[in-house]
């Protein structure tokens, strides 16, 4: 329908909904008739016709529409539309709405009189000044990846395709305002406001810089180009942005400032290799790994940006000033503290202004009406307090080191790999304790934890020839790690962990994570550690033999223990394996010692490693029970103890895995990424408490409570025990002999597992397994033709076990919605 045009210029916005469209619109809405083209018409703040700019037909229409509606006199096209990321590839769009797009507009305002083609290009065109020089408009156009490529080639199509109508190439740099900010900037801030490693290096030269320019100025910039209109040449291109910006390193200073109250913020130049490999790893990690980076999002920095991390654009805005007048009013340095001001009274609504991926805790935080930014200082003044309480530990673990490079030649070691391994393992630990004083490199002591495990790894590696040797690396490995993760505060925990939630799950009516849950498992694991040494001790040869009261093994000089740890099952491991398995054991002690009473939900990965060590190597070391007189011959009494004590960890063990697998549940289904609760903790349902263990009590009254932790001991599942303990006895009670007794000793085996697992309470279904092995034991003796009393030995304990198993047992705690489950069965 046609309109009567207005008697004020008409200015034509393509892009209008956009943020420099927006306010464009805000600025020149009293002055001119304005008309908005976007493919997004009903988000345009004034008169609107919707455009596609990769389709001819919908540009032609939009522009028919705008004569009928205008006529054809237009006194400026602000040619703001435009497609953009941050990937560096060359999307199909650059050519299809920059190049093609900006084409198809220009042919069609042929058959307009337009006063002034306005262009919104970028300074990246061009070519980047040398270090502490600036670029002008003369400087040569060399763009350098994909979206300013797209750039200039647009330009270059605007030149071709303009005809009469004269343009002006404004070429803008890094687009701010008070609350976002260009992706680059906004990245940084982010990485900086989450203490990211990242925030601390940049893969170049620190004094280079990039021009930034405040919305505020764009704007300013269009409307005196629009009002010299006819006064400017034909072609013109003007840089408009700040000339004097700051470099890299006091951008940094002052984000941290601002964001943090630091003066010191340290930022190292990383070499260009190293980081481009860091950037590609992160890029091919993603698939493989989703919402384990960037908090969800893809990686921001890629590869092509290192190369890009060297460019210096410092703009010389001298033509802008003499053809406009225009220079700028606003200076980054004076913006900033309002554009942190507006992340620290809105963490979330900033992040998500700027488009950047907030982390986990700002969201879990927001959503419970809780600030942010309280919770993170509240958490970084507790982390700072107990870091600076607990120095001590990282200044030992440097004496401990200086000990470990001194020690192969004060204790004699015989072996040179394991000389050198100590040394070496002592100087990376002097780095890394030195490093964990700084309350800020909380990574610094996992590095210190991970050379704790090499030195109880390494004299089984190596094959020490003296027991000193191997005492020394696994002792000291030990307290290397005790000291490094186990004081607190513990690193790499979420702000909203530490700070916010429960110590029981919803619906828990205990803590799995209490130390009346864990000590249990130390306890056990810990007479694990003590066989488990001795053992080894005898395979690596520092002794000349072991006890054994029970089993006197084949004829000849060793005894049943012995024999099946020199076993060429045994002999099958490249190291010792009863030394692997006081490594396993020294490692369940230490991780069953980190954390507070809220681990199942602050430190999840701990309690799924816990889960690991116990679970999965309990059943090995049951198989590993099970086929020493099938597959050996004898027996090995210290071997029956240790596989004893690690199968009465896993009843233990399990509520602190129920209670940590629910909880990632609930936090996945709530939006969260799986992979950053799992390594960083979350909050939780149910109000923030911090109930201690309660020590002050009578001996007999703890005791009773540790060992319960949980686990109760129904007379039917004792009943399952016993006969498990005689199907596995059977060689000496009825006489069996051959596949039957191998049968028996299996079934046995396998029923003790279960039973004992079916001990904890969340774990009592697993019982209803046993229905399985009781129908076994009514077929072997027909299988194996077995003789009366081994048929009627498991005929009668078949149907021992099917009615003890068919009994659930005394429920008396609660776990959320497993308790369905548990009532069900």
């Amino acid at each position: 329908m046609a309109t009567v045009p207005s008697e004020r210029p008409l200015v034509v916005i393509t892009g209008a909904a956009g943020s420099i469209g927006t306010a464009l619109v805000a600025a020149l809405r009293d002055e001119y008739a304005l008309v908005g083209l976007d493919l997004h018409a009903d988000e345009v703040p004034c008169e609107a016709i919707s455009i596609d700019l990769t389709a001819e037909e919908s540009v032609r229409n939009a522009l028919r529409e705008l004569a009928e509606r205008h006529g054809r006199k237009i006194a400026a096209v602000v040619h703001l539309a435009a497609y953009f990321d941050f990937t560096g590839a060359d999307h199909p769009l650059y050519l299809k709405v920059n190049v093609e797009g900006t084409r198809r507009l220009l042919m069609a305002l042929q058959e307009f009189d337009v006063e002034r083609f306005i262009y919104s290009g970028t300074m990246l065109v061009h070519r980047p000044a040398a270090p502490s020089g600036r670029i002008d408009e003369s400087t040569p156009i060399d763009p350098r990846w994909a979206y300013p490529r797209s750039k200039a080639e647009t330009e270059a199509v605007i030149r071709e395709t303009r005809g009469d109508i004269p343009c002006a190439l404004l070429h803008l740099a890094g687009l701010y305002d008070d609350t976002t900010a260009v992706p680059t900037l906004a990245h940084q801030i982010a990485r900086i406001h989450g203490r990211e490693v990242r925030s601390h290096l940049y893969p170049g030269d620190l004094d280079v810089a990039q021009s930034f320019v405040h919305r505020d100025d764009v704007v300013d910039g269009i409307r005196r180009t629009i009002e010299r209109r006819k006064q400017l040449p034909q072609e013109v291109t003007l840089l408009i942005g700040e000339p004097d910006p700051p470099s890299v390193g006091e951008l940094q200073r002052r984000i941290a400032r601002l964001v943090h109250g630091e003066t010191d913020w340290k930022t190292m130049s990383v070499p260009a290799p190293l980081a481009r490999l860091g950037a590609w790893l992160r890029v091919k990690a993603e698939p493989i790994v989703p919402d384990a980076i960037d908090h969800g999002e893809e990686p921001f920095i890629r590869p092509f940006m290192v190369d890009l991390a060297e460019d210096h654009y410092a703009l010389d805005v001298t033509r802008a000033r003499e053809l406009l007048g225009w220079s700028p009013q606003h200076d980054l340095r004076e913006t900033l503290p309002t554009l942190i001001a507006a992340l620290q009274r809105d963490p979330l609504g900033w992040y998500e202004a700027n488009d950047v991926e907030p982390p986990a805790w700002v969201r879990t935080a927001a959503d419970a009406a809780i600030d942010p930014e309280a919770v993170r200082r509240r958490y970084e003044a507790a982390y700072r307090r107990e870091h600076q309480a607990n120095l001590w530990a990282h200044f030992l673990n440097g004496g401990v080191a200086l000990w470990l490079i001194t020690s192969p030649w004060l204790l004699g070691y015989e072996s040179v790999e394991l000389r050198w391994s100590d040394v070496a393992a002592g100087g990376a630990l002097l780095l890394f304790a030195l490093l964990s004083l700084s309350w800020r490199l909380g990574w610094a002591r996992w590095c210190c934890a991970a050379v704790g495990c090499w030195l109880m790894f390494a004299p089984l590696a190596f094959w020490a020839p003296t027991g000193v040797a191997y005492l020394n690396g696994t002792l000291i490995g030990m307290i290397v790690i005790g000291l490094a993760v186990l004081t607190r505060p513990a690193p790499g925990m979420s702000p909203v962990a530490a700070c916010l939630g429960p110590t029981v799950p919803p619906g828990w009516d205990f803590s799995p994570s209490s130390w009346f849950q864990r000590l249990p498992i130390i306890a056990l694991a810990f007479v694990g550690l003590y066989i488990s040494r001795y053992l080894a001790a005898y395979q690596l040869g520092h002794i000349d033999g072991v006890w054994d009261p029970f089993f006197a093994g084949a004829p000849g000089p060793q005894n049943g223990t012995e024999e099946i740890i020199t076993s060429r099952v045994s002999r099958a491991w490249p190291v010792p394996d009863a030394g692997l398995g006081a490594v396993t054991y020294a490692l369940e002690i230490l991780i069953g010692l980190i954390g507070s009473a809220r681990r199942w939900r602050t430190m999840p990965w701990v309690v799924l490693l816990f889960g690991i060590l116990i679970v999965p190597l309990g059943i090995v070391s049951i198989t590993f029970i099970v086929i020493q007189p099938i597959v050996i011959g004898t027996w090995c009494t210290l071997c029956l103890v240790a596989a004893a004590a690690m199968l009465l960890q896993i009843p233990y063990a399990l509520y602190e895995l129920v209670a940590t697998i629910q909880f990632l549940r609930r936090r996945v289904r709530a939006g969260q990424s799986l992979l950053v609760v799992l390594f960083t903790g979350d909050t939780d349902e149910g109000p923030t408490e911090r109930p201690a263990d309660d020590f002050a009590r009578r001996p007999r009254v703890i005791l009773g409570e540790v060992v319960r932790g949980g686990v109760n001991f129904p007379w039917n599942l004792l009943g399952c025990v016993a006969i498990g303990v005689w199907l596995m006895t059977t060689r000496l009670t009825t006489g069996a002999e051959g596949a039957m007794a191998n049968a028996d000793h299996v079934i046995g085996a396998l029923v003790l597992t279960v039973t004992v697992t079916a001990f904890a309470e969340v774990a009592r279904p697993v019982r209803l397994l046993n229905l399985g092995l009781a129908a076994a034991l009514v077929v072997t003796p027909f299988v194996f033709e077995a003789a009366l009393p081994e048929l009627v030995s498991c005929l009668v304990c078949a149907a021992g076990l099917a009615l003890l198993s068919v009994r659930r047992g005394p429920i008396e705690h609660h776990f959320g919605q497993w308790d369905r489950v548990l009532s069900a069965v």
